[in-house]
């Protein structure tokens, strides 16, 4: 069975994420690929997806997709933050540590 993805109008800096992920996808035209930013907020007890369009890829090369958990502990805000201290840092050789970033603490 498959699932429908709902889509969000708008979204708000303040409200709870369960996710913002930035990836690479074709476009609606169909003539190339772009980069999306999309953030995974509950509407209706359903999660749904606010996507934002960033330009083609090229604009993009030696940049890794970014995906972070925000589990509605993070809001919208605090994951774009990470996404952009991620996008500017990152490139194939880097290993980040998003929990650091988070500010999460580390349970053994």
């Amino acid at each position: 069975m498959s699932s429908l993805v709902r889509i969000a109008q708008t979204i708000l800096g303040n409200e709870k994420a369960m996710e913002l992920k930035e990836v690479n996808e074709k476009s609606p035209d169909q003539k190339g690929f772009h980069r999306y930013q999309v953030v995974t907020v509950v509407r209706d007890d359903n999660l749904a997806e606010f996507r934002t369009d960033m330009g083609s890829t090229k604009l993009w090369n030696g940049v890794r997709e970014i995906r972070i958990p925000g589990l509605l502990e993070y809001t919208v805000d605090e994951l774009k933050n990470v996404a952009d201290e991620l996008r500017v840092e990152t490139t194939e050789q880097d290993l980040i540590d998003i929990k650091e970033l988070l500010g999460m603490e580390i349970i053994d």
